[in-house]
């Protein structure tokens, strides 16, 4: 799995002006979207072990903190953080806060 922390992505300007942005993905790393959802995860909740079969997963963390367990580990997440489950890499996702977390998902072929 690799894990992408916004404290570590740098700004880089945004179309003049004085704006700004973060990239997270790049087409180098998009071929094709499969879909982007929306996640709700309410407290103390979680989404089971699963896998996608054929597909990289992205997830961005919007709000909200908790963990994400994988074949290799357990890794805290926090609002801001990327994480990338490569095709058929078995992940767990709970909400270990004390707010609803809203996650925003982006499933990729591969």
């Amino acid at each position: 799995m690799k894990i992408i922390k916004k404290s570590e992505i740098p700004l880089e300007i945004a179309h003049g002006g004085s704006g700004s942005r973060k990239l997270y993905l790049s087409d180098n790393e998009i071929n094709h979207i499969q879909a982007m959802t929306y996640g709700f995860l309410p407290v103390n909740s979680k989404f089971d072990w699963h896998s996608h079969n054929g597909v990289n997963e992205m997830m961005l963390v919007i709000l909200g903190s908790g963990i994400i367990k994988d074949e290799d580990g357990v890794y805290p997440y926090h609002s801001g953080d990327l994480f990338v489950f490569p095709s058929n890499v078995f992940h767990e996702i709970v909400n270990t806060d004390i707010i609803d977390s809203e996650i925003v998902f982006v499933r990729v072929f591969t």
